[in-house]
């Protein structure tokens, strides 16, 4: 243990040299909010594909998930199919049409495309504070880290939390979005080795002449432990025990992709015509990454269930299987993987202050008065102190470490999906303009649904439960939009050219800094 620790504190510190390298790099390109936002609109499709699958993956994907699959079995293997079939999905679906109508909004975010695709400022603040629920998410990533602190390193799980939240709040609040993509590309490229390598590991190690006979072995091992271990659906399971619960991993898997902090890579692509370059990328990269499921599996065939927690049977697994070197990386990945998707969101919800509310909503609607350059540098100042806060929010939500922190994250998930996958949908599907008050009540019904369902206890899977109110927050969208009467053609156009001015003066601060 030893040499894992010493090897772990080497691997640490160079990873944070080149995220500090890379954060530095970004707080020098990061002039403005937009840049802060989504890296200006100029970010090329591979590194995008890169962040994108990086910021899906979180470090649920290297610790949680893996984690299911050592206390549930095979049945996790619908999360698999969920994520490797329900993600893409969403992501062609969605992403070109939003790409596609922002080229006219130029949007920020995801509350800000929202708000101005329907002209609605409840839209826009509501779907802001919907966002609230990623403090979970980014919670529950925090978590994670501290775990791998404690275990591989020996330190208390609070001093690991304390140290992973630093990290995070730091480089995000000097770089914003630069800083996020940038990072997530290295960091992806680590995960979907570590994914590949624990897939592999485990063929080597239980190795009985074939891959069929491999995992014949690896089946009447699991049995021998617990028959529900190997079943579809494993009655044990918070999430699988039954065909319309893996329904609604699916569905809430396809909603996941549009994500806020997975939308603003969207809106990051510098041009349209490479959004099936990102995809590619993306898809190739989620592959990768998530067959390390098979690391909770093979923990229970070696270890049984003699693991400290659920949640470190990947990391317990790696000790057991491999020299330390080899688990100090894969310790180094689990943290990269925590703080690829909490930066991501850091960046979503510092973007809400600072754009959604205080740009577009509390300067155009002239509450707030400034001149141009006053409101760039206060919207920048708003973004960074938000950093500070959402962190320090974050940090007290798992100050005690949950039980499971795949339960802490999907918290967070549902209930974003559950308030904006309506207006979502509708706005890259619809047929014709819906009114703004269509898109604002369908936000409302979908996310007070959740709450009734989860927290009303009606569902114990948080993903079904996000699942549902997600189709009761479509229905609801399409149920008004043919109950309430669309905006007249004029009033759009005023609100396209209100747009144009509005977002010219973006245009002018760039040109004047590049002169």
């Amino acid at each position: 243990m030893d040499a894992l620790r010493t090897y772990m504190w080497v691997g640490f510190a160079l990873f944070l040299v080149v995220m500090m390298l890379l954060g530095y790099v970004s707080a020098r390109k990061t002039k403005n909010v937009s840049d802060f936002a989504i890296g200006g609109g100029n970010l090329g499709p591979y590194v995008l594909g890169l962040s994108f699958a990086a910021t899906y993956f979180s470090a649920a994907t290297f610790l949680g998930y893996p984690g299911w699959s050592h206390e549930w079995g095979y049945s996790n293997l619908w999360l698999f199919l969920a994520m490797m079939a329900g993600g893409p999905i969403g992501v062609l679906m969605v992403a070109k049409k939003a790409r596609k109508l922002n080229t006219t909004q130029k949007s920020l975010s995801l509350p800000d495309w929202l708000g101005d695709f329907y002209n609605s400022d409840f839209l826009r603040v509501g779907t802001g504070l919907i966002l609230l629920f990623n403090l979970f998410y980014i919670a529950a990533q925090f978590a994670a880290g501290a775990r791998i602190f404690e275990y591989m390193l020996g330190l208390s799980y609070t001093t690991g939390l304390v140290i992973i939240a630093v990290i995070v709040v730091i480089y995000v609040f000097a770089g914003g979005a630069f800083a996020d993509v940038y990072t997530d590309a290295v960091q992806a490229v680590l995960m979907a080795i570590a994914g590949t390598a624990v897939f592999v590991s485990g063929i080597i190690i239980f190795w009985d002449g074939s891959i069929t006979a491999t995992f014949s072995g690896i089946t009447s091992n699991l049995a021998s432990q617990d028959g529900n271990l190997t079943r579809v659906f494993n009655p044990d399971s918070t999430y699988f025990y039954s065909m319309i619960a893996v329904s609604g991993a699916v569905i809430i898997q396809w909603a996941f992709a549009s994500a806020p902090q997975l939308f603003n890579k969207v809106l990051g692509l510098k041009n349209e015509r490479d959004m099936g370059k990102m995809i590619l990328t993306y898809v190739v990269t989620t592959a990768l990454c998530l067959v390390v499921f098979f690391g909770g599996i093979y923990s229970r065939m070696g270890l049984g269930d003699q693991v400290s927690a659920s949640d470190l049977a990947l990391m317990e697994y790696v000790v057991w299987a491999a020299p330390a070197i080899v688990a100090a990386f894969m310790g180094v990945v689990i943290l990269a993987a925590a703080m690829s998707t909490t930066d991501g969101l850091f960046v979503v919800l510092s973007t809400v202050f600072a754009n959604d509310i205080y740009r577009k909503v509390l300067v155009k609607r002239g509450i707030i008065k400034a001149d141009e350059e006053k409101v760039n540098r206060i919207s920048l100042w708003i973004s960074r102190v938000a950093v500070v806060a959402v962190g320090l929010a974050a940090f007290l939500i798992v100050l005690q470490p949950p039980q499971y922190m795949g339960d802490v994250m999907w918290i967070g998930i549902s209930g974003v999906a559950a308030g904006t996958m309506g207006p979502i949908l509708y706005a890259v599907f619809g047929k014709k303009r819906a009114s703004p008050r269509a898109a604002e009540i369908s936000m409302v019904v979908g996310l007070v649904s959740y709450f009734v369902i989860y927290f009303g206890g009606i569902e114990p899977s948080t993903m079904a439960a996000g699942a549902w109110s997600t189709l009761i927050g479509i229905g609801t969208m399409l149920l008004l939009v043919k109950l309430l009467k669309s905006p007249p053609a004029q009033t759009l156009e005023e609100r396209e050219e209100e747009q144009t001015d509005y977002h010219s003066y973006e245009a002018r601060d760039t040109m004047v800094r590049s002169e």
